[in-house]
């Protein structure tokens, strides 16, 4: 869904036209890919999730959570034979508008959500034993760390834009960053004022 509804190209019936085809193919009589947001980060949770989203197109966020939001609805009603909204009310944003920020939201995202999952006893286990869980963190399919915590240049998603936060971090020097956040119960920006 990520890759896909991210286009200015918009197929209602997405998921039948890309029914029964490989994970990142797009149907062959759609345009051609013209992404409306550049998707710096993500972590999916199991009730959530955490984007990390720039604006290629005017008004393309808001139109992408738009479609996201609404094609997770359809999908979960017709599985679910269910009816209404899956989300309690309409997405939340902050806009990140320092470097220090943009850091701490990255690690937001990617390294304290995915730890809060680790198995092993979730964020509090993680930073008892922040080797083991980093490195189930960078296997966790449903995030993007494991994208930012390879060596530079194995780089492969076709969902996520590196450029930004590879400018901000090499993948040694994010994960130090990762672990003194998680560590420190002191660290936090100044934080912008909540849009919604």
């Amino acid at each position: 869904m990520l890759y896909l509804l991210n286009d200015s190209h918009f197929d209602k019936n997405w998921v039948y036209s890309k029914e029964a085809k490989k994970v990142f193919t797009r149907p062959v009589h759609w345009p051609r890919r013209q992404p409306i947001v550049c998707i710096h980060a993500f972590t999916l949770m199991p009730n959530h999730f955490h984007l990390l989203l720039g604006e290629v197109v005017e008004g393309g966020i808001s139109l992408f959570m738009k479609r996201l939001g609404q094609s997770m609805t359809n999908y979960f009603n017709e599985k679910y034979h269910e009816k209404g909204s899956i989300f309690q009310g309409s997405y939340r944003s902050q806009t990140v508008d320092s470097d220090e920020y943009l850091r701490y939201v990255t690690v937001y995202i990617l390294a304290k959500n995915t730890m809060e999952l680790f198995p092993s006893g979730g964020l509090v286990q993680a930073q008892k034993d922040f080797d083991s869980a980093w490195e189930w963190g960078r296997s966790y399919k449903f995030s993007s760390l494991r994208d930012y915590a390879t060596e530079e240049g194995n780089f492969t998603s076709p969902i996520v834009d590196p450029k930004l936060i590879q400018g901000i971090f090499s993948p040694k020097e994010f994960k130090q960053f990762s672990k003194d956040m998680l560590f420190s119960d002191k660290y936090e920006p100044e934080r912008p004022v909540l849009e919604v």
